[in-house]
């Protein structure tokens, strides 16, 4: 029996493929459960109708990241924080200081997809990269000074 997958299945497929499974596997689990129904023109037709909506976002969500990594490439942020001695700051800059400055200059960038490779922890200009959508990252500098 043909079907559509409605949720992901172990060890049958994932949401939205189109399964050959044995009568018995479809009717007394598959089906009753909710897991897939059967594989008719208007399930068909609708799974189709779904897969292009998937893509249609996603092409769209790739498009706002590029647009994203564009204004952010380049940049260069400015933090003031408190120092000791030597330009030793007080503990460390994190990606939330950097994200709340990106938000000032008016672009939203989650923390967790700025990636700092180490702790920044003294004043001067580092290099730091966000990582926006798989295989879509921008770099920018992060500018540290004492403040006064």
């Amino acid at each position: 029996m043909k079907v559509v997958l409605l949720d992901n299945v172990k060890g049958t497929g994932k949401k939205g493929e189109i399964k050959e499974v044995a009568d018995g596997f479809a009717n007394n689990f598959l089906l009753k459960k909710g897991l897939a129904r059967v594989a008719n023109a208007s399930a068909l037709n609708e799974n189709k109708i779904q897969k292009d909506a998937s893509a249609y976002h996603k092409q769209q969500e790739i498009l706002r990241a590029k647009e994203l990594a564009k204004k952010i490439e380049g940049i260069s942020v400015k933090l003031k924080i408190k120092c000791g001695e030597n330009g030793r700051t007080f503990g460390s800059v994190t990606s939330k200081e950097i994200s709340d400055e990106l938000s000032k200059l008016g672009i939203q960038l989650d923390k967790k997809k700025i990636d700092l490779k180490d702790a920044i922890k003294t004043t001067g200009a580092f290099s730091v990269v966000a990582k926006i959508y798989p295989e879509i990252s921008a770099k920018f500098t992060v500018v540290v000074e004492a403040q006064s």
